[in-house]
């Protein structure tokens, strides 16, 4: 699959000069907003009135510079509309709450990042009465059969976290349109890679904090739909981001949009690097999982839905056999060769190290660990591209047999 870079379409937005001319945005850090004339206040309190038409009201509801990120945002998922919130997690839940009232059920990825399972699994149960069948996306047949006239959303990452299995999501829309329910995908791994949204989903989620932002210095998310959804999760009596106040702050959506216009150049250098360890690793007979690998098992359905400029993401996973054996691959790798961190978290320009299972996906019982396919010895290795290719691969290389995980 081909296509433009949706960077292009930024452009009219980030042409909103400064207050001064600036060629960048000016930051508003105001938490409230004035109003010329009084008869505009009850007008914006019943939604009349609003960003659209240059009127704001508090820093809970809209912000301009939140607002303009989130436009930004829209633009690169192909959608209406887009909020910014202070996390992925705010992201997701609310756009949970904006679909699911007590009782209803949602349909889940079995693989997803812990937070998520954590949230669908356990929280949503217990505060809100809202339970999730979770399933093997990657099987339709088992997702259709999921779905009862009680669910609301199926709920996906496109790549999933951490087993890297993509999302087969045309037919997943398919199913959620004869269904009647919404599809709704966390787009985290894999932005500008895949377009959710120009494949059939309703909502696409992101923590912003990962590949957009780049640098692990924000902690950000985004939601991006229609006007009409957004419209609803801004509602000052039913909204789930109005009330709930996942609030992004002016600042850090600031920083983010100056990071954006080089998110293709930093995705491409993580994807270049990521294949060429990938397959490095899959020569020496190693248990690498990478989608750009020929022998991963959506390897051709990943070149059917992909834009094919970025690459397959910067994201592998290296199975060692056990815990332990991966403990200690990682501490060589961190604080003998310099290779990168010990730390959860991706897309920063460095790499990053964790065992999955004692980590981000520790909110899973062992029992739903087997079923999603994360092993005890399960590496994710987000790869920075810092360092030359052959420096880096000298110091994995060298870890790899230091802790005897490949002959000397």
């Amino acid at each position: 699959m081909t296509g433009r870079n949706p960077i292009e379409d930024l452009a009219h937005l980030r042409h909103e000069f400064g207050e001064h001319g600036g060629v960048n945005m000016s930051i508003e850090a105001s938490s409230t907003f004035t109003v010329i004339d009084p008869e505009t206040m009850p007008d914006l309190f019943q939604g009349r009135a609003g960003p659209d038409k240059g009127c704001y009201l508090y820093g809970r509801h809209f912000n301009p510079t939140v607002f303009n990120l989130g436009r930004q945002m829209a633009a690169l998922a192909a959608t209406e509309a887009g909020y910014c919130t202070a996390s992925g997690m705010g992201a997701i839940s609310g756009v949970i709450l904006g679909l699911c009232n007590a009782g209803d059920q949602i349909v889940a990825s079995n693989a997803v990042y812990g937070g998520s399972y954590a949230l669908m699994h356990d929280f949503l149960p217990v505060k809100a009465d809202i339970h999730t069948r979770f399933v093997d996306i990657t099987d339709i047949d088992a997702v259709r059969a999921a779905i009862t006239d009680r669910t609301r959303l199926i709920f996906t990452e496109s790549v999933s976290n951490p087993t890297l299995r993509l999302a087969d999501i045309p037919k997943l829309a398919e199913i959620a349109q004869e269904k009647g329910v919404k599809l709704v995908v966390d787009n985290t791994f894999s932005p500008l890679i895949l377009s959710p949204a120009a494949l059939g989903a309703d909502v696409v989620v992101h923590s912003l904090t990962k590949f957009i932002s780049g640098a692990s210095d924000v902690i950000a998310g985004a939601i991006c739909g229609s006007e009409e959804f957004i419209g609803q999760l801004m509602d000052l009596h039913l909204g789930s981001l109005m009330l709930l106040g996942p609030t992004m702050d002016p600042n850090v959506a600031a920083a983010i949009a100056l990071r954006i216009p080089h998110l293709p150049l930093r995705m491409i250098a993580h994807s270049e690097r990521a294949l060429a360890m990938a397959a490095r690793l899959s020569e020496l007979g190693l248990k690498v999982c990478y989608p750009g690998l020929p022998n991963h098992p959506d390897h051709e359905m990943f070149d059917e839905l992909r834009c094919d400029e970025f690459g397959y993401g910067g994201i592998f996973t290296l199975d060692v056999g056990s815990e332990q054996s991966a403990n200690t691959l990682m501490s060589c790798l961190q604080n003998e060769q310099r290779f990168g961190f010990l730390a959860v978290s991706l897309g920063y320009f460095d790499t990053l190290m964790s065992c999955s299972g004692s980590s981000t996906s520790s909110e899973l019982s062992d029992e739903d660990k087997t079923s999603a396919g994360i092993s005890p010895g399960l590496m994710r290795i987000s790869v920075g591209y810092t360092g030359t290719l052959e420096q880096r691969w000298t110091q994995l290389l060298t870890a790899l047999r230091t802790a005897g995980i490949i002959d000397r």
